[in-house]
């Protein structure tokens, strides 16, 4: 299992995608505003988001059992 570094520079972002599996090993995705409450989202919208907006920051989200699929948080400006 590879280990997350975090950077020592702070950079500034508009909001942060997260996709990670819940209990039952379902995917969930949500979008955190600054300022702002968690809201849940659609596969397709963070999809769109992943592969049309300027991304300064992925963030893999690790578990520990290691058997859990790809969860990460997007940083997008």
């Amino acid at each position: 299992m590879s280990h997350f570094v975090p950077s020592p520079i702070e950079f500034d972002y508009g909001a942060i995608f997260r996709a990670v599996a819940n209990k039952s090993g379902r995917m969930q995705y949500y979008v955190i505003k600054k300022g702002k409450n968690r809201q849940r989202i659609s596969k397709n919208e963070f999809s769109s988001v992943y592969h049309k907006s300027t991304i300064i920051a992925i963030r893999p989200i690790q578990d520990q059992t290691g058997l859990s699929p790809i969860q990460l948080d997007l940083y997008i400006k």
